[in-house]
């Protein structure tokens, strides 16, 4: 059955809930959104101009092109783009080596990879990469990010790394000027989010917006714009240097930029109920964007989540508002260059350190602690902070990979006594990592006991299985006696035959089998032909067995249709559906000859089928076992206690072969209920009819078979042995 895709829409037009309502609905949403989406965006621009050491006018440019044409072409419209805040220490870093212009030739290049990553559909690619690993780059470099423009709120300039930074700041002499606007920005930023309904105005534009106003008079640095926009325009150069380092750089640029692009797209769909993000198209769309840049010699360009935030909480619902915003970007640079001219730049560090600083997020790192996933995190936040971006990724990676090879090899082993002995039980994959844990355990056991080691596992290498198997047979030359037991699948047993498994066992499908239908299929959908789609479950659960459960047991019935079957028990027990012998007897295919009916009874005056089918059980298939399986709750012997079988039906005239276990019942005590004494007295009786069969009473004496009563509690899951002495319960040993 198909199932329609809502998100994606016809035309690749992306939008939150409902249609876009044409010219109306932008002019009621889209054009306010973009006008507070601008005031977002005009402090966070030219904070990273002033950060990386580029012309502020390029700041103005690239938020111009991140608007117009990656919001244009994007994937993920409601994402704003503009200069990118996760690049700022590298493209700082190139602007120190190559300067400014090679730089936007960097950026062109980084365009062009990012446009092959999209047509490749690289998209979901990247998002493969370890979430601890991701977030912890972004952490390290809104440390970065944080450092460096600390520094320029003391007064200085920001270098290229985090130690040089501090170096820098520990013999700067502080601009008390300079700071104070820096604090105040920060203070304005952490302050007015819990002024009641402020969110109607962007917390920078308040923070900058004061800090301008509050500066008045004091001597510290402010926005420089050219008198001509394009006086200082200049275009892109080639870079001088080593070809491996400028290609490695170009590399770096692409892959940060779109890690920071993806992701933010990714956070953004979770703030509206549209259609979700077509990464691969983002991904082009930012390459078109950073083409652009690189040729008009803009800073590099990339998706922002406060920015896209911004835009999805100011009522957004076309790519028009993504646009529009590029447009006022541009206009203020022609209209209010005077304006911008008053900010100081403290102010603009002060925004952009408060943005790197909230890029480490405590939730993020508590999320990753509960899943055991900070180490990676730690490493990649340290690396990029300490030696590097790429450095520090790189070490994350490594960290996220040892620790998933540490998970996916690591077995788990439990020891534990039993009344003859001992068991040993190991789940997961065995390979040589895990050896050692293993056999420390396996020495623990004493000298000369029996153990049975059950092994779960679904890969064994051959260097556990050596261990395993030196232990054994070092174990049994001492005396002791080792039973190994393969649940899973038969790795141990191949592998001493010489004939080893070379790959993993796929995962089995859950068990369905223990579950009843109104439960799994409840839960989960199992998809049906048109002509059946009012099916009952049974054509469900049929399907299911086709589907899931037919692979795992078609070796094994194979094999019995091929050499016939061979029971070694016939299971007499109730037609009540909730006993399932099979489940409670942990049994499989040809492994129960079984009879159900009402009561679990096997009448003394004969019954044809019941009659046959013992006598078929003992003389043809040479049973070792007859159980009979009473239970709780039986509704055959509610019936008999409260006489509620109609008389004349054929129920009533079945049910009258309960009479000798009610003489029984009444001879008997217990503190059971009455319908569950009544139960296990039934049980005891079935026991003794059996023995009016000739060829039971023979086999008996022979020693081939014996009797065996069963109870199952249904409520409790747990199975009792009857004993017909005292028509008393027995629990199974464990």
């Amino acid at each position: 059955m198909n199932r329609p895709r809502p998100n994606k829409s016809h035309a690749g037009e992306h939008t939150t809930a409902g249609p876009p309502g044409g010219l109306a609905a932008v002019l009621r949403h889209d054009v306010p959104s973009s006008a507070v989406v601008f005031l977002v965006a005009v402090p966070l621009s030219l904070g990273v101009a002033a950060a990386v050491g580029a012309p502020l006018m390029a700041a103005v440019v690239s938020a111009f092109i991140g608007g117009v044409v990656a919001g244009s072409l994007s994937g993920a419209p409601l994402q704003i783009s503009g200069p990118a805040t996760g690049l700022v220490v590298i493209v700082g870093g190139l602007v120190a080596e190559y300067g400014w212009p090679a730089t936007a030739a960097i950026t062109l290049g980084a365009g062009v990879l990012q446009l092959l990553f999209g047509l490749a559909r690289l998209g979901r690619v990247a998002l493969s990469l370890s979430p601890a690993v991701v977030h912890g780059m972004l952490a390290g470099i809104g440390l970065s990010i944080a450092v460096g423009q600390l520094a320029v709120v003391l007064g200085g300039t920001a270098a290229t790394s985090v130690v040089d930074n501090l170096v820098k700041m520990a013999g700067t002499e502080v601009r008390w000027p300079a700071l104070l606007v820096g604090a105040l920005v920060v203070a304005v930023l952490v302050l007015w989010p819990r002024v009641p309904r402020a969110s109607v105005v962007p917390a920078p534009l308040v923070a900058v917006l004061v800090a301008t106003l509050a500066s008045t008079g004091f001597d510290v640095a402010r926005v420089d714009l050219p008198d001509d926009p394009l006086a200082g325009f200049t275009l892109p150069e080639l870079p001088v240097g080593d070809v491996g380092g400028i290609a490695f750089a170009v590399l770096t640029v692409a892959v940060v930029g779109s890690m920071e692009s993806l992701l933010s797209a990714v956070a953004v769909d979770k703030l509206h109920a549209g259609p979700r993000a077509d990464l691969d198209r983002e991904l082009i769309a930012q390459g078109t964007a950073n083409v652009f840049a690189g040729a008009l010699c803009a800073v590099p360009v990339a998706g922002g989540i406060s920015r896209g935030s911004t835009n999805v909480a100011a009522g957004a619902r076309t790519r028009a508002s993504t646009v529009l915003h590029g447009v006022w970007m541009a206009l203020s640079a022609l209209v209010l260059g005077s304006v911008l001219e008053l900010v100081p730049l403290a102010a603009l560090a002060g925004v952009l350190m408060v943005v790197g600083f909230r890029l480490v997020s405590v939730r993020r790192m508590r999320a990753l602690w509960r899943h055991g996933e900070f180490s990676a995190y730690a490493v990649t936040l340290l690396g990029v902070v300490a030696l590097g971006l790429v450095e520090g990724v790189l070490l994350g990676v490594g960290a996220a990979a040892l620790r998933s090879l540490h998970r996916l090899t690591r077995a788990s082993l439990r020891v534990e006594q039993e009344p003859d002995g001992w068991r040993v039980v190991v789940r997961g994959s065995l390979v040589f990592f895990g050896v050692g844990h293993l056999v420390r355990g396996l020495r623990a056991i004493p000298l000369g006991q029996r153990v049975v080691l059950e092994l779960h596992i679904d890969f064994l290498d051959h260097g556990a299985y050596e261990a395993i198997d030196d232990w054994r047979t070092g174990y049994e030359r001492l005396g002791g006696h080792v039973e190994v037991d393969e649940v899973h699948d038969t790795w141990f047993s191949k592998a001493t035959k010489g004939i080893p498994a070379l790959r993993k066992t796929p995962l089995s499908p859950p068990p369905r089998w223990f579950a009843p239908w109104s439960h799994w299929q409840r839960h989960r959908h199992v998809a049906l032909p048109r002509q059946r789609a009012d099916a009952d479950p049974m054509i469900r659960g049929m399907r299911e067995f086709e589907r899931s459960t037919a692979p795992l047991v078609r070796p094994f019935l194979a094999e019995l249709a091929e050499r016939g079957q061979r029971p070694r028990q016939l299971f007499i027990t109730c037609a009540d559906s909730r006993v399932v012998p099979n489940l409670i007897t942990t049994s499989g295919p040809g492994d129960l000859f079984c009879v159900r009916n009402i009561g679990n009874l096997v009448p003394l005056d004969g019954d044809d089928s019941v009659g046959a089918a013992i006598e078929y059980a003992v003389e043809v298939l040479a049973v070792e076992t007859i159980a009979v399986c009473g239970h709780s709750d039986c509704g055959a012997m509610k019936a008999v206690v409260h006489g509620s079988a109609r008389p004349g039906t054929r129920l009533n005239a079945w049910l009258r072969a309960v009479e000798p276990s009610l003489i029984r019942f009444h001879a008997g005590e217990s503190d059971l209920p009455v319908v569950d004494r009544l139960s296990v007295a039934n049980v005891a009786q079935q026991l003794d009819n059996l023995m009016a069969y000739r060829s039971v009473r023979e086999a008996v004496a022979s020693g081939s078979l014996r009797l065996v009563g069963m109870y199952f509690d249904i409520s409790a899951a747990r199975v009792y042995l009857v004993d017909p002495e005292r028509d008393g319960l027995e629990p199974v040993g464990v």
